[in-house]
């Protein structure tokens, strides 16, 4: 896959799968997100009692997983989520573990290989109907692999697990993040619930259809979405390989040492950031034109360059409207004050989930709709 390639397959891989992450298509993937979260919120009030505790990790990884489905295959297949995501399980399990990876085939890593091979019949029975048919949708990602034609079956096969796996499990825990800080916040909850009401219409009147300017009218959920990943980058470290010999900071890095490097690190650093422990969506509202170019230089939760996070906008947007959904429909309060351990080996994710007692927010005194 592109994320255990080296120059010059991996442009070539990256090339071939560019295209499918273009602005047009990440534009059509909105109202998806929306309805997505809103069937998860349906079934949630459908069920849980009024006031309930509600653990919402695995909700936010069924969403997440949904969303990349119905990006990569279109919205019909995001119908097999539960499926494909008991699949990728053995695989989360066996990569999280706090012990070193094995390549011994018994055990764990057995289920993993059982439950890959499934997942790749499910693809490749899914690329070899894309063949047959290519009058598809245009706008998923696999259709756009399939008629670019750049690459084999089993290699955008292999480029689809990996955008699946990365896709959702770094998704998930970014909104657990999220969910964590702006429900912790005094306020913040009722003040994204505020802004959601008047940029998607007030529940229970005629919602306004989303759609990219949707997305542009939710600032403070843009900003709580940038202030979590400062804070909480799902990926903390991570390794490359130096390609020629640099000097960093008056060290001498030579060519093929493995250097890590930390997004958490570096959204942390007093250098950049003012009292950097503090959760402060508004540091973002209107920065100087020098904190704006440091803020971007440390801000990398996605990384930089070429080796970039190819998914990084619909990831911003999911975050985004996720989480501004959510506060339009729901009233969170978390079972206690204090913002929770990061745990984790290959995804940084808040320690014993996310439970907040949960209740559908009211129309009329839980919602005030401030004029703009």
């Amino acid at each position: 896959s592109m994320l255990t390639n080296d120059e010059p397959e991996h442009k070539r891989l990256r090339s071939a799968v560019q295209p499918g992450f273009g602005r047009r298509r990440l534009s059509r993937w909105i109202p998806m997100i929306v309805e997505r979260t809103d069937a998860t919120t349906d079934r949630l009030l459908a069920n849980a009692e009024p006031d309930a505790v509600v653990d919402f990790e695995p909700l936010l990884r069924s969403i997440a997983l949904e969303v990349v489905l119905g990006a990569l295959f279109g919205a019909q297949f995001a119908s097999r989520a539960a499926e494909i995501g008991e699949l990728m399980q053995s695989g989360h399990d066996f990569v999280a573990r706090p012990t070193p990876p094995h390549r011994l085939p018994f055990g764990l890593q057995q289920r993993v290989r059982a439950d890959r091979a499934v997942l790749d019949t499910i693809i490749d029975a899914e690329i070899a109907q894309r063949r047959e048919d290519p009058a598809g949708d245009p706008f998923d990602v696999l259709e756009t692999l399939v008629a670019g034609g750049e690459l084999t079956d089993g290699e955008i096969r292999d480029q689809v697990v990996t955008l699946i796996g990365a896709g959702f499990d770094t998704t998930a825990a970014a909104l657990a993040w999220t969910l964590w800080r702006s429900t912790l916040e005094p306020g913040l909850w009722q003040r994204l619930g505020d802004e959601s009401a008047r940029v998607f219409g007030p529940i229970g009147g005629t919602p306004r259809s989303p759609d990219e300017h949707t997305l542009a009218e939710l600032g403070l959920a843009d900003r709580v979405m940038r202030e979590t990943l400062r804070l909480h980058p799902p990926g903390a470290l991570t390794p490359r390989e130096a390609a020629v010999d640099v000097e960093i900071g008056g060290f001498l890095i030579p060519a093929t040492t493995i250097v890590v490097w930390s997004a958490y690190f570096a959204g942390r650093d007093p250098s950049t950031w003012a009292d950097p422990l503090r959760f402060d969506p508004d540091r973002f509202l209107d920065p100087s034109d020098e904190q704006q170019t440091a803020m971007r230089a440390a801000w990398v939760p996605f990384g930089h360059g070429g080796r970039n996070c190819i998914g990084f906008a619909l990831a911003q947007m999911e975050l985004t409207l996720i989480v501004a959904r959510f506060a339009q429909r729901l009233v969170l309060d978390p079972i206690t004050s204090s913002v929770p351990q990061p745990v984790g080996v290959a995804v940084n994710q808040p320690d014993g989930g996310v439970p907040m007692h949960t209740r559908a927010r009211s129309t009329s005194h839980e919602q005030h709709v401030p004029a703009t």
